[in-house]
């Protein structure tokens, strides 16, 4: 996916390689084959995180990077593109990878610190029993996500304080971002998504979300193809997030019906005419007089141009909640 008004992208200009391998060292030290269809997915993706890292000023030089992994595909993709990054990058970096060992039943502890150390990256365990703390407070049968993201966020904030981390990396992509637009919009009357790059609240942590550019699906080949040792996410035995779920099935339908839709979307989410919309916070209506200059100009009668397709066809086929 390309991303209209990028910034020159030195990390990017990093990444030139050949199409001559056909091989690359896996985590235990082996020589692995894998297809050219591989090394080109593999090197989009790390187009697509060097590329946010630039547009949004996620690392800079010196910075500590805390990698959050779950032990889902999201977070091995992140951690495998910023440890190539950082081999090649133009400045120095250090990242930490860390799992938050929240004591659920059935977690296979020992995955994530064999395969780390396998890896040869530097990585914690930090072992907190949220999840007793989620059972005693959350009724029988209800989602437990809400709170688990709440002392999750809470253990792993504190945690980069205390390792001297001043940046968070967290695994949420592109598809993520336009779910939780959706979510904002249809359930919360916001027009809100997922920001690439933000401060905590207390001021004490900047948060980046490096996979911004990138697709799951894309993500899920690349995970396929390394064959990472994979943590099932239902071990809590939490109900699935269903106005998530249907967002999801939604988002899935668009982008088969019309291949394209989802990037459109996408990018309009980093090109917002304020003075088009309706918020009184940010543009000033009530201030507007005939000398004012609004950047978008007057199109309030303009015949707009939907393209590929004819926009009142897709209205009719677009499938609604």
């Amino acid at each position: 996916m390309q991303h209209e008004n990028m910034q020159d992208n030195p990390l990017q200009d990093s990444l030139h390689t050949t199409d001559t391998t056909d091989t690359t060292e896996g985590t235990e030290g082996t020589e692995k084959s894998y297809s050219g269809n591989f090394f080109r997915l593999k090197r989009q993706l790390e187009r697509q995180v060097a590329q946010a890292i630039t547009d949004y000023g996620m690392i800079d030089d010196g910075d500590t990077v805390l990698v959050c992994l779950s032990g889902g595909k999201d977070s091995y993709t992140m951690l495998d593109t910023l440890m190539e990054l950082q081999k090649r990058a133009p400045i120095d970096f250090k990242l930490i990878a860390m799992n938050l060992d929240q004591k659920q039943p059935g977690f296979p502890s020992h995955i994530l610190p064999e395969y780390l150390k396998n890896l040869g990256v530097e990585y914690r365990i930090l072992e907190q029993d949220t999840y007793s703390v989620v059972k005693e407070k959350i009724p029988e049968g209800k989602t437990m996500c809400s709170l688990c993201s709440r002392l999750r966020r809470g253990a792993i904030y504190t945690f980069a304080r205390e390792i001297g981390a001043n940046k968070i990396a967290l695994g949420h992509h592109r598809d993520d971002i336009l779910e939780t637009f959706f979510m904002n919009m249809f359930f919360g009357s916001r027009l809100k998504a997922m920001p690439p790059k933000l401060v905590s609240d207390d001021g004490q942590n900047v948060v980046i979300r490096p996979l911004a550019y990138c697709t799951e699906k894309d993500i899920e080949r690349y995970a396929r193809a390394r064959e990472f040792p994979i943590i099932p996410c239902n071990l809590c035995g939490s109900q699935e997030n269903l106005q998530r779920r249907i967002v999801g099935e939604m988002l899935e339908s668009w982008e088969r019906q019309s291949p394209g839709r989802l990037n459109n979307i996408f990018r309009a989410l980093s090109h917002v005419s304020a003075s088009h919309l309706l918020d009184p916070g940010l543009f000033d209506f009530r201030g507007l007089t005939r000398d004012t200059v609004v950047p978008e100009g007057d199109i309030a009668f303009d015949q707009q141009d939907f393209k590929p397709e004819r926009f009142e066809d897709a209205l009719e086929e677009l499938p609604l909640i």
